[in-house]
């Protein structure tokens, strides 16, 4: 395979300590590569310095001639938003090219699923979903061998992310895609660099099977590390009884052996198997049961994005008490967020609404999908006062999140947008609340985050309603849905049928066919009925991997892989 892209020994210090160092690899045609990690390691950083956006504080990274590179980026630059959707992809060519390529810009907006009327379109209108598929387009138009995708899961809904899904998988140029969706990663990649300890693990495997293959390493690791520490601890112990006799018994020769003891402690100090510091923090959420039949109650309220806008649906009514785990979910743009500010306006106000009754002892927490409860000029430490009044809680709470007191008064608005959320969430843990409501929380949360995320849900004693797109946060987390169609919230018992219902009644968006050089095949005709198998597969066996490894069925793993292989092979 040729050699499209190599980097040596890059090293990014910060203004609190490296972020990263001496990370050395090489990219070749065909790598189709998961980067994932913790947040705040590096991850959109190494992205920025691939694609030459950022430099490193040393080290190189080198393009081979023959190689276009592109890189998605997880939002729209800020001067391309009043721009109609054409002009958005012509942007960034030369002007005296804007016109000669102007079919191309239509045929792109076409192939991600933009209906002529929509070219009109100014870029800030857009969805969450159609964002992507803008940014998309925008990279293509460059036609690269190499994309480099930072997060393009975030804010997308069950179609968009399904479509997201197709379109790697017919690509057939090269790609690294950093995303905390390992079913989706799974599904496209066949490798994956993890970042961690400000290193870089590489794998020749999709990401369940890497982060499997990493915690083996780590246990092998860390009985290595064990018995060299042994051995370590002998030869000091050593070294120490020889010193003293020769200054005991004033013995030039017991005193040369104890120095040569010491130099053998050095080496084998220097040659010890490193292991890993682990993650600095774990996601906990403690809730308050208020003792009533309801928290919360809604009753012929409309839903309207602000004031004096259409209404985006009502709610005939709606219940929900202590214990209660609620997931709200629908396509994209059908009001979901919309409802949660609804809420917490109404929490806010404290003003009587016939539609609304919140039980009077209720307090509640929300976590906002901007980050925007977080003020930009506040430093870390003063972000939390509203949650934890007293300095050293917040101090103690800063530090165990992976904050070291040198940031403390570092400002929100230069951290990345995983570090924000991982901020707000220090400070909904500091608290205890009554009703939970969490709007995109895993918009931003690493893997580990995610899982400690359904897990802490599941034994919050208080109400939780829930916004997400994460199939397997709401399936483990949740013990209620709410089913935003047509204009009216129901409640609905089963999770599968509404999935299968967003599914059935989707717009089928054309498959993007471009590729890095010509176009793809088209999907067969059945291909819904197929790709319908092919998630459940998927989500059965992501489910069976995140259960502990004596609780796991792997001869029906083999079977749901098998399945998987031969259902990928009839769709392509």
């Amino acid at each position: 395979m040729s050699t499209l892209l190599t980097a040596q020994s890059l090293h990014v210090d910060t203004a609190f300590g490296p972020l990263f160092r001496d990370l050395t690899f090489t990219l070749k045609k065909g790598d189709r590569l998961g980067l994932i990690g913790d947040n705040g390691c590096g991850k959109s950083t190494l992205l920025k310095i691939l694609d030459g956006s950022e430099t490193p504080t040393s080290g190189t990274v080198s393009l081979a001639s023959h190689c276009h590179l592109a890189r998605v980026e997880q939002h729209l630059p800020p001067d391309i938003l009043s721009l109609p959707l054409r002009e958005a992809l012509l942007a960034q060519l030369p002007e005296r090219e804007h016109l000669s390529q102007q079919w191309q810009a239509e045929s792109l907006l076409a192939e991600m699923g933009f209906a002529a009327e929509e070219l009109s379109l100014a870029a800030q209108v857009l969805s969450g979903g159609q964002h992507t598929r803008l940014l998309l387009a925008r990279a293509l138009m460059r036609r690269p061998d190499l994309l480099l995708l930072d997060e393009p899961g975030n804010h997308l809904d069950l179609p968009t992310l399904l479509w997201l899904e197709q379109f790697l998988q017919r690509w057939s140029g090269s790609f690294v895609v950093v995303s905390h969706d390992p079913n989706l990663l799974d599904a496209v990649t066949n490798g994956t660099w993890i970042l961690r300890d400000r290193r870089l693990h590489a794998f020749a495997l999709p990401c369940s099977a890497a982060r499997q293959a990493l915690a083996d390493a780590d246990v092998s690791d860390a009985l290595r590390h064990k018995a060299e520490q042994k051995e370590i601890d002998r030869v000091t112990a050593s070294a120490k009884r020889l010193a003293n006799w020769g200054r005991v018994y004033d013995n030039e020769d017991l005193s040369r052996k104890a120095k040569q003891m010491e130099k053998q402690v050095s080496r084998l100090k220097a040659a010890q198997t490193d292991v890993t510091a682990g993650s600095q923090w774990s996601l906990t959420l403690q809730g308050d049961s208020v003792r009533a039949d309801r928290l919360l109650e809604m009753s012929d309220l409309p839903v309207s994005p602000a004031p004096d806008t259409p209404v985006l649906f009502s709610v005939p009514g709606a219940r929900l008490k202590s214990g209660d785990r609620v997931a709200i979910v629908g396509r994209n743009g059908c009001g979901k967020s919309s409802l949660l500010r609804l809420l917490w306006q109404q929490f806010q106000s404290q003003q009587d609404n016939v539609s609304v009754r919140l039980h009077p002892r209720v307090s509640v927490g929300y976590y906002d999908q901007t980050l925007q409860q977080l003020a930009d000029n506040d430093s870390l430490f003063d972000a939390l006062e509203p949650f934890a009044p007293q300095p050293d809680v917040r101090k103690m709470a800063l530090i165990g999140a992976g904050f070291p007191w040198i940031r403390h008064q570092q400002q929100v608005r230069t951290l990345s947008g995983g570090e924000r959320s991982r901020l707000l969430f220090v400070g909904l843990s500091l608290a205890r609340f009554s009703l939970l409501m969490l709007d995109e929380p895993t918009n931003h949360l690493d893997m580990e985050g995610k899982e400690a995320l359904a897990q802490t849900l599941q034994t919050f004693s208080g109400g939780v309603l829930l916004v997400s797109h994460d199939r397997q946060l709401i399936s483990q987390s949740c013990n209620r849905f709410w089913f935003i169609e047509r204009g009216v919230l129901s409640e609905w018992h089963d999770l599968e049928a509404i999935n299968t219902r967003i599914r059935e009644t989707s717009v089928a968006w054309p498959t993007a066919t471009i590729t890095a050089q010509e176009s793809a095949h088209p999907l067969p005709d059945d291909s819904d009925s197929l790709l319908e198998k092919l998630l459940v597969l998927e989500q059965q066996l992501a489910n069976d991997l995140a259960r502990k490894p004596k609780h796991q069925k792997p001869h029906l793993q083999a079977q749901w892989r098998k399945e998987i292989d031969a259902l990928i092979l009839r769709l392509e």
